[in-house]
């Protein structure tokens, strides 16, 4: 088990991280619209015990699929996003933030019967001080399996998959994607296009992908056993995830512990968490490392150089607060003031 890898270099990421800028990524999926509500302290209700917020501002950004699809674009990709949104006020909103990021939205299908999903965070604090999430409430629904609109998102993914250098699949079980996806893709594809896979609860079903992305709850649901601190269960159960789903390269993002790169034929790399593991908000941290990882195979990457750029990216992130992202400029001084993890 390695630890790092001195086979990383500084110039060949800063290179990598270049190549970025124009790469063609289908990213389908569940597109979530996440809303945050800022409110300063007023006083505790004489109701209940509970705080009143003074209302300050509201805010809404592409979550979930959305996420990744917007973090590809900051990093210099463009991305191809497929998916389901519900023709109700918060579908039109995730339309509108998306567009406002000069994101391409024809591939995003209105359903009759379907509510898009949202995410509501409520935080509070002083004027002048970070504000706290104190609750969030989700509204949630699911893509029926006979709904019509699946014929439309199977067609959207042939057409764009043909212009694509990539594509990513991020399923949070809302269902505007299924393991069928993959082999529409395949199809539809240029030979060697690579097809990534991030899934919440059905990886075990997403097989003959390129690469996988789970963080370390996820792949204990798929092994079926808590792997606590131990790698030699993480590395095990890593290596019968690849087996089951016939996917060489799965990569495990771990929190504060970094990652663990898992390829077939070679020998586990743990990488260490870049920057310090005191973050500010790890809010979809996982779809920015998904957007840089398969932006770096897209371009040429090895898994163990993307897997150190999806690591950069994180790192950015997780130091803003909310849904953010990242751009090629901050993971770029990220690499550059690195002194531990390259040579």
């Amino acid at each position: 088990m390695l630890s790092v890898s001195s086979a990383v270099t500084r110039e060949r990421l800063l290179s990598l991280l270049a190549g970025f800028q124009g790469r063609r990524l289908v990213v389908a999926g569940d597109f979530v619209l996440d809303r945050f509500l800022y409110g300063h302290p007023k006083r505790v209700s004489r109701e209940a015990p509970v705080l009143i917020l003074s209302f300050w501002k509201e805010e809404s950004l592409p979550g979930g699929a959305g996420n990744t699809a917007a973090n590809v674009r900051s990093l210099g990709g463009v991305p191809l996003p497929v998916g389901a949104i519900g023709q109700d006020e918060f579908g039109a909103s995730l339309r509108r933030v998306l567009s406002e990021r000069d994101i391409d939205v024809s591939g995003l299908c209105s359903a009759e019967r379907f509510h898009t999903p949202t995410k509501t965070r409520i935080l509070g604090g002083a004027p002048h001080s970070i504000k706290q999430q104190i609750v969030r409430y989700d509204r949630e629904d699911a893509v029926s399996a006979d709904d019509p609109i699946r014929g439309a998102l199977a067609e959207r993914l042939r057409t764009f998959a043909a212009q694509a250098d990539g594509a990513v699949l991020s399923d949070y079980g809302y269902g505007s994607i299924d393991p069928e996806a993959v082999g529409i893709l395949r199809a539809a594809a240029r030979p060697g296009t690579p097809i990534l896979v991030d899934s919440r609860h059905n990886l075990s079903r997403f097989r003959g992908v390129d690469a996988v992305t789970p963080n370390e709850e996820e792949l204990e649901e798929c092994c079926g056993q808590t792997l606590g601190d131990s790698v030699e269960k993480l590395t095990a159960a890593g290596a019968a995830l690849s087996r089951t789903i016939e996917c060489p390269t799965v990569l495990v993002t771990r929190g504060s512990r970094g990652m663990a790169l898992l390829e077939q034929g070679r020998e586990a790399v743990l990488i260490p968490v870049h920057g310090t593991d005191q973050v500010a908000d790890v809010t979809g941290a996982g779809d920015t490392v998904l957007a840089a990882f398969s932006l770096a195979i897209a371009t040429g990457a090895t898994a163990l150089e993307a897997a150190h750029l999806a690591n950069f990216a994180g790192g950015v992130v997780v130091m803003k607060m909310g849904t953010a992202v990242a751009t090629p400029d901050e993971v770029a001084q990220a690499i550059e003031s690195d002194r531990t993890l390259l040579s």
